[in-house]
């Protein structure tokens, strides 16, 4: 919440608020593949651990840079490259793990629960964060984000899976050359022909043009709602309230029924539904309503499809599954579809780069809905 703000503190451009998003999501788009080839052949909770406390280093620059005044958006930039290029290994590494803490039978609850814990974070986040920037200023918000990691990297040290089965030591050139071999094994197994295909293409296109209506959003708030940080911090929260509710759902009663598709394929609908209208309301009340079903949409869409991914690949792709789903949501989204969509809303206007966006995702979820069977079946 308080990066995003941040950027448009010091630039007032909406594109370098996009710019600030692409730029650290351009590691993920380059080292994805790379690393969920790592990740599959490594020890996954050692790996989280390693990257959990890099992410630790770059909160505290970020917060004492910000705090003495030294902050600036080439600053900026290179700080978000850095949690960039930590996520594209990171991330990989933390999701394929979750089948080794809780097993097959319980991993799409255990999914939902924790995109449920991440929108918990957006509704407590952002509101305290608005709370902050209001009574102590932006760069406390950075402090807190900081001491945070200390309970990130305090659970990790008391969790206890089994160890991979060691491996004899390689050089370096060795290791870049399996991991090379292994993201294009794993390219070639996710892009052949079937189910899998159809529902990473549908993901990626809710990625580029879906998730990136985030980087607005504090354009929006600002320049159509007329709010400041606490307002926008309010919008955010609102939007986690939704995403909570939308990963409950998913973690109870939906999450063993036979018409998970039907109901992924019912968010993938109303979620650009709800972007369009949110696109174009001038009410915050209004723009809270929609957020709402925003969040509730495009959460049951994500948990369900990451969890009946995971399920459909075998264990062995695990890794490279996740991977490439970091790399379309992570980096595709905000190198891409986040860098032009502020560029788009620079030369238009925030709402009219949302709702463009967002009828190209409905255009997707339509064909999908017609041409595909495969969410019929799970």
């Amino acid at each position: 919440m308080a990066v995003g703000w941040l950027a448009l503190q010091l630039s007032n451009s909406a594109f370098v608020v996009g710019l600030v998003a692409s730029v650290g999501a351009l590691p993920v788009v380059f080292l994805s593949m790379h690393a969920g080839a790592l990740v599959d052949q490594g020890d996954r909770l050692r790996i989280v651990k390693v990257t959990q406390a890099i992410f630790l280093l770059q909160a505290v620059t970020l917060w004492l840079v910000t705090l003495t005044g030294f902050v600036s958006i080439p600053l900026l930039l290179a700080l978000s490259f850095v949690q960039g290029l930590c996520s594209a290994i990171e991330i990989p590494a933390r999701q394929s793990l979750f089948i080794q803490l809780v097993g097959r039978d319980d991993l799409q609850s255990a999914i939902a629960l924790n995109a449920s814990g991440f929108n918990l974070a957006r509704i407590v986040g952002p509101a305290l964060g608005g709370l902050v920037i209001a009574r102590f200023g932006i760069a406390w918000c950075f402090g807190l984000n900081a001491l945070s990691f200390v309970a990130v990297i305090w659970g990790l040290l008391r969790m206890d899976v089994p160890a991979p089965v060691a491996r004899a030591a390689a050089t370096m050139s060795e290791v870049l050359r399996q991991s090379s071999i292994g993201a294009a094994a794993g390219v070639r197994y996710l892009l052949q022909p079937g189910s899998v295909r159809e529902l990473l293409a549908l993901v990626t296109v809710g990625a580029l043009f879906g998730g990136p209506f985030l980087t607005l959003m504090p354009v929006v708030a600002r320049d159509q709602l007329g709010l400041g940080a606490g307002g926008y911090g309010a919008l955010l929260a609102t939007l986690g309230v939704g995403g909570l509710t939308g990963a409950l759902l998913v973690a109870g009663p939906i999450a063993h029924r036979a018409s998970r598709g039907g109901t992924m394929m019912a968010a993938a609908l109303a979620f650009p539904t709800a972007l369009v209208a949110f696109a174009y309301t001038t009410r915050p009340l209004l723009a809270h309503a929609v957020l709402f079903v925003t969040g509730v949409s495009m959460i049951t869409f994500n948990a369900l499809s990451n969890g009946i991914l995971q399920l459909m690949v075998e264990d062995r792709f695990r890794g490279r599954l996740m991977a490439f789903y970091s790399l379309v949501f992570i980096g595709l989204s905000q190198a891409v579809g986040s860098f032009a969509m502020g560029a788009l809303a620079n030369a238009l206007s925030a709402g009219h780069a949302i709702a463009m966006s967002a009828v190209v995702l409905m255009g997707a979820s339509i064909i999908t809905v017609r041409r595909s069977s495969f969410w019929r079946s799970v």
